[in-house]
């Protein structure tokens, strides 16, 4: 449905609403005419709502496709993620506290460790733990570039985010991991000229973080991936007039959130009891 005619739509109501979502819930029989996990499972709570409520099915793009979070996500709140594309970078920077405006550059980052010829070995870094990751990330934001501003901020493990702010930056970049150990990190790669200034500052970036990073144990190397903008999306109030909050844990979820234009709810915890 086009947001226009969702406004149309709109009705002044004094209810509140509990949207819930399982990210991940649904899977496939560990073998052929077996059942899922959820099949499996006991869950008499579910079971109680699926009887006493109204149920039904969505597609949140289409046919045949299985969708990341990020654009199953924003399908759920109402924007079509085929005509609004949105890349992992915008929503990791957002997730963790990093504003990324109009021309600007985010990138979602791994770190990863390279042998002594350059190549991966492990493209998670062997999943470094939180505590190590993050001071590595401190040593990143020392890195000066000539003409661009440059924010970075770890995730979680092994990820990171990377913001560049400069003049006449484009988005239109090819990710640089590989997707397989036993090969090298890419070199960035612009789709087209209006990107090539970016490609070639991040590519700067790449080589000054590799020095400071030679002498890591596990995260002796990176990788970009999700290269992009704030594409200015509708807020939740504006789609709906709603005034709409969001309780989650993980930095993706809260940058779609946010990119939405939902108040984020500070919490301590990672656990399904801490958020509730």
């Amino acid at each position: 449905m086009e947001i226009e005619d969702l406004k149309s739509l709109l009705a002044p109501v004094n209810s509140k609403i509990v949207l819930l979502i399982m990210d991940g819930l649904g899977g496939l029989p560990m073998e052929p005419g077996g059942k899922t996990e959820l099949e499996t499972a006991k869950t008499p709570i579910m079971d109680q709502i699926a009887a006493e409520g109204i149920l039904g099915q969505s597609l949140p793009i289409g046919s045949g496709i299985t969708p990341g979070s990020g654009p199953a996500h924003l399908s759920l709140f109402g924007i079509d993620p085929v005509k609004t594309e949105v890349g992992r970078g915008v929503l990791e920077a957002f997730g963790v506290g990093v504003t990324v405006k109009k021309g600007d550059v985010a990138a979602r980052g791994n770190f990863c460790t390279l042998d002594s010829n350059g190549l991966i070995t492990d493209r998670r870094a062997g999943r470094i733990p939180s505590e190590e990751a993050a001071p590595i990330c401190e040593k990143l934001k020392t890195i000066k570039i000539p003409g661009v501003e440059i924010e970075v901020k770890h995730v979680k493990e092994y990820r990171f985010a990377v913001v560049m702010r400069g003049e006449g930056l484009s988005p239109d970049l090819e990710e640089t991991d590989p997707q397989r150990v036993g090969a090298a990190p890419l070199k960035v790669i612009a789709k087209n000229a209006a990107a090539q200034k970016a490609a070639n500052l991040y590519n700067q970036w790449i080589e000054e973080a590799h020095k400071l990073l030679k002498d890591e144990p596990k995260a002796n190397g990176l990788t970009l991936r999700g290269f992009a903008t704030d594409p200015g999306l509708p807020t939740y109030k504006e789609l709906y007039n709603l005034r709409a909050a969001c309780v989650a844990v993980y930095p993706m979820y809260r940058g779609v959130a946010q990119l939405v234009g939902m108040d984020l709810i500070k919490f301590t915890g990672e656990t399904p009891s801490d958020e509730f």
